[in-house]
């Protein structure tokens, strides 16, 4: 259940469209810093934003069988969810879906909620932190199927920035959203967005169909269930293949109309990646799914589907594709601390994080 979004944030969003439409001329003449100082004013002159939906049983059943698990937790067998169900540390993210009509989107298929003006609109997932706050005896207050929980979201920072390898300017954006529930605030979900200069949009005759492009391996990978650790000491090594057709699930579940995770021409030939791109929320996903994997195996089957970290920060490095096969490594470290790598095809490190339990 969508409620319609608040009028005032709705007014700001057509601002912002018309904002950029108007200022396309001289947006050359801006400097990114100011476009960035601008942004951050107008966002958080509008104050945290709020909604509220029930949690269903459909979509963690859903998000279970595209990540190819057998069972929705370590220890127990079922793979459906019902009323009451704790939702898992990450999987929140297929709730407070986007909520834009398709002429809304920009040209790349991203939504504009939170986009600064015009050039700085071609939007990528850099990283963040998601912490799981306790009470007073240490527990965790998970989000279950059944409640009606909040989501209120506030624009933290908007910073100026440059690529160091190519010089270019882009515009990194802070954004906070605190899920609630009848016992307080569950998850906290900090996320670093980066906004770089959009690209020429080609017409439709000039972008090229998928019989012209040079044939994509990613058709041949084949999906690797979550189950398989392999552990040595402390450290704890998942291999995973992610087909096009688990990107395309996970797109649709979390309504992530972005081009460059389902459409082969546009990733390659205007974004100029060699295939589609795995998500970068996906990849958090699967560094939480082995990290509760491994907790699972050390409580028993009733606090099982109970765990969650303290938090996880975490930033991607590099992009990874369909067809890729690529390791999740996990290293146990002292004071209740994990160090996390998932690393991709020639052992690049595509993102890192750090685990607190």
């Amino acid at each position: 259940m969508f409620p319609r979004r608040p009028q005032l944030a709705r007014r700001a969003f057509l601002a912002v469209r018309f904002s950029s439409a108007t200022s396309q001329l001289s947006t050359s003449s801006s400097s990114s810093s100011s476009i960035a100082n601008s942004f951050l004013s107008r966002f958080q002159s509008l104050g945290p934003q709020t909604r509220s939906q029930i949690l269903d049983a459909n979509q963690l059943q859903l998000l279970t069988l595209t990540l190819n698990r057998p069972s929705l937790f370590p220890t127990t067998p079922a793979l459906t969810a019902s009323h009451n169900t704790p939702v898992p540390p990450g999987y929140h993210l297929v709730y407070f879906t986007p909520g834009f009509l398709e002429t809304e989107l920009g040209a790349d298929g991203t939504d504009a909620s939170y986009n600064p003006e015009s050039p700085f609109t071609r939007r990528m997932w850099a990283g963040g932190e998601v912490s799981w706050p306790r009470d007073a005896q240490g527990r965790p207050n998970p989000l279950r199927v059944g409640q009606q929980v909040t989501e209120t979201t506030r624009v933290l920072n908007a910073e100026a920035k440059v690529v160091k390898k190519t010089g270019e300017d882009m515009i990194v954006v802070g954004v906070e959203k605190e899920f609630a529930n009848e016992n307080g605030v569950s998850v906290v979900d900090r996320r670093n967005w980066v906004f770089r200069k959009a690209l020429p949009t080609p017409s439709p005759s000039s972008v090229p169909q998928s019989s012209s492009l040079p044939p994509s391996t990613s058709h041949l990978a084949l999906p690797t269930s979550s189950s398989a650790i392999v552990t040595k000491d402390k450290m704890h090594t998942r291999t995973l293949v992610q087909t096009p057709v688990t990107l395309f699930r996970f797109s649709a579940l979390t309504f992530n109309p972005h081009k460059i995770h389902y459409s082969l021409p546009w990733a390659r030939e205007v974004e100029g990646h060699r295939d589609i791109v795995v998500h970068g929320p996906l990849n958090l996903i699967s560094i939480l799914d082995l990290w509760r994997d491994i907790q699972g195996k050390q409580v028993s089957a009733e606090d099982s589907p109970l765990l969650a970290p303290q938090s996880i920060s975490y930033r991607a490095t590099s992009p990874l594709y369909a067809g890729d096969e690529y390791r999740v490594v996990l290293e146990e470290g002292d004071k209740c601390i994990s160090h996390v790598q998932i690393v991709g095809p020639g052992d690049v490190v595509a993102m890192k994080a750090e685990i607190r339990s």
